[in-house]
């Protein structure tokens, strides 16, 4: 997680089992939104544990992962936030997932290699509090 939680102004949660993924991508998250707590988890049954324990603004989510998929961990999270936002990034077609993903009403689909304009994008747009400093 990023340092001096008291400046925080919003959280964030980055669940990927790909370390180097997971890694970069957060690394860029937090400079770009150097407000935002950022936690991180390698698979969906820590991203849940995190979850439960920070309830984060919003979720990134891969969707294969070992442990709980992205898909998984979503419903789970859904029960105890229904209004958490989810950002999904995946190397795999919207097509294969279409219809587990409509179950968990997520804001952005996301093809990976991430393509961090686009995501810096989709979170400004999908979570309010996570705006970057001035």
């Amino acid at each position: 997680m990023s340092s001096n939680d008291t400046e925080k102004t919003c959280s964030l949660l980055m669940v990927e089992d790909d370390a180097v993924t997971r890694t970069v991508i957060a690394r860029m998250v937090a400079r770009k939104f150097p407000k935002c707590a950022i936690y991180e988890a390698d698979n969906g049954k820590d991203g849940l544990y995190l979850f439960e324990m920070h309830r984060p603004d919003i979720v990134i989510t891969d969707i294969n992962m070992p442990e709980m998929t992205g898909i998984e961990m979503a419903r789970a999270i859904r029960e105890i936030d229904a209004g958490v936002t989810f950002i999904v990034l995946t190397a795999y077609g919207n097509q294969r997932f279409n219809e587990e993903l409509s179950q968990i009403d997520y804001c952005a689909y996301i093809m990976k290699p991430v393509d961090f304009k686009e995501l810096f994008a989709h979170i400004e747009k999908c979570c309010g509090s996570c705006q970057k400093s001035l």
